[in-house]
């Protein structure tokens, strides 16, 4: 297997959901003596932990979600050794095919996906991503 970069990695993971693909999102995810350990906070959901329950929590997403795009901004990638950590905004639009015009929702999340390297592979390790609910700056005070 040929090593990719981390961000590559970290786009894959995105373009997997996107794609609403739960073969390339369990790709993405660590395995091996890292699976027990895989962590991952969904906006709003409480922590899950082992790679069993949070590729359940993946098919359950997807399963539940006939479109969604991320426009990613303020990205920061940090690799030390084995382990990268990429931290950013997740512009958000989701769509449902419920409604009269399609679409559903807007949001803005703050994510941080940690990645560990495996068996020549960048593999993401945790992901945490916490809703933004007011920008400072907006006027708010």
């Amino acid at each position: 297997m040929s090593l990719i970069t981390v961000d590559a990695a970290n786009a894959e993971f995105y373009a997997a959901f996107e794609a609403v693909d739960l073969d390339r999102m369990s790709a993405v995810w660590a395995d091996g003596p890292y699976a027990e350990s895989v962590s991952c906070v969904h906006p709003g959901w409480p922590l899950l932990r082992g790679r069993g329950e949070v590729l359940r929590s993946w098919a359950l997403i997807m399963a539940n979600t006939p479109f969604i795009q991320f426009v990613l901004t303020d990205l920061r990638t940090e690799i030390r050794d084995e382990y990268a950590v990429v931290t950013c905004s997740e512009n958000i639009l989701t769509a449902d095919d419920d409604t009269d015009v399609g679409f559903a929702a807007g949001g803005s999340v703050v994510t941080t996906n940690m990645f560990v390297r495996t068996e020549g592979q960048w593999r993401l390790w945790l992901h945490h991503g916490s809703p933004v609910l007011n920008r400072i700056g907006d006027g708010e005070e």
